[in-house]
Order: structure tokens, then sequence, then C-alpha cells
């Protein structure tokens, strides 16, 4: 029996979104034992413009690889708020980076929000808020197990810098319990 569950990353060029889809499927497939597939989508420049990673996570092979109907919906821009958020199923679990998406009133009631950037930037290094919702998303929506995530981490980012991401990882995954 299919455990099928879609992921989708949105925001813009820069933000690490395609790297935090693809540690989460390494995470998913390397270390969960569970068969995963990433989808990757960029606008027209490759820093600022539309961006968003679509990861699909099942215990069955994957006959379709693209996201049709998110279980999970992380938005790090107001553009990707407005481009994915508006036409997501109701029962999506919606995480949103709270310094930069300003969801409309009816989400406000629904929406993870995390100040992934702000306390990435507590951290000294702004360009880790992907490891900060990264942590956060795997905490809220249990797709993956946290130990999973760490060693794709681990194995993912650029080398010297696995210290950061890990507690930026970290930071999201304890948030708000800090």
């Amino acid at each position: 029996m299919s455990d099928r569950k879609e992921i989708k990353l949105s925001g813009f060029g820069g933000q690490g979104i395609v790297l935090a889809g693809y540690i989460l499927g390494k995470a998913a497939s390397l270390y969960d034992g569970k068969e995963a597939v990433l989808l990757q989508s960029y606008g027209p420049e490759s820093r600022g413009g539309a961006c968003s990673a679509d990861v699909v996570i099942d215990t069955q092979p994957i006959d379709f690889p693209k996201v049709v109907s998110p279980d999970v919906l992380v938005t790090m821009s107001q553009e990707a708020y407005l481009t994915h958020a508006l036409k997501r199923p109701k029962k999506c679990l919606l995480i949103v980076d709270e310094d930069l998406v300003e969801p409309e009133e009816a989400d406000r009631l629904v929406a993870h929000p995390i100040p992934a950037t702000r306390l990435a930037e507590e951290l000294g290094r702004k360009i880790v808020a992907n490891m900060v919702i990264l942590g956060f998303l795997t905490k809220v929506s249990g797709v993956v197990r946290p130990e999973s995530v760490q060693k794709a981490i681990e194995g993912s980012v650029p080398r010297g810098t696995e210290a950061l991401n890990l507690r930026a990882f970290q930071v999201g995954y304890d948030y708000p319990d800090r």
C-alpha cells in the first residue's frame, strides 16, 4: 500500500530551496529506506527569481514525480505564497517564514509560522534559513526522521559548514521550544 507524501518547498533563488529539497529526499531514500524524487524549478534569474522544489516520498516506487496535491507546502517568499498557497488542498500543512510571508486572514489560523530567516541571522548566517525551516518541517510533518535529515545534511552541505547547518536544523526543529 502506498504512503505517498508530496512536499513543495518554494521561495526565491538564493534561499537554498533546492538544497533543502535535495536533503529531504536524500534523508528519506538513503536513511529512512523510502523512495524519493526531486523536481526543481527556477525562474529566469538564478538569484531572486521564483524557485521551488517538489519532493515526493513513498514506501512504494513512484510512478509520477510531480507534486499535484501537496501534503506539505513551505513558502519562504510572498510570491511563493501567492503562487502556491492559495490553491493548495485544505488538508495541506502550510509552513511560512513569518518574516517574509504575510498570509491571508484565513490562512493565519492554519499556517505554521517560523521566523526562519531571523533565526538564521541570529546564528550569524542568513543563508542557513533553509536548514532552519527544514528542521521545523521535519518536526511538524513527521515525513522523515530527524536523525536521517541530520545525516543527509552532513553529506550534502559544503565542507566546513556542517556544524553551522546542523545547528540551524536543530534550531528549527526545537522552535518554539528554545
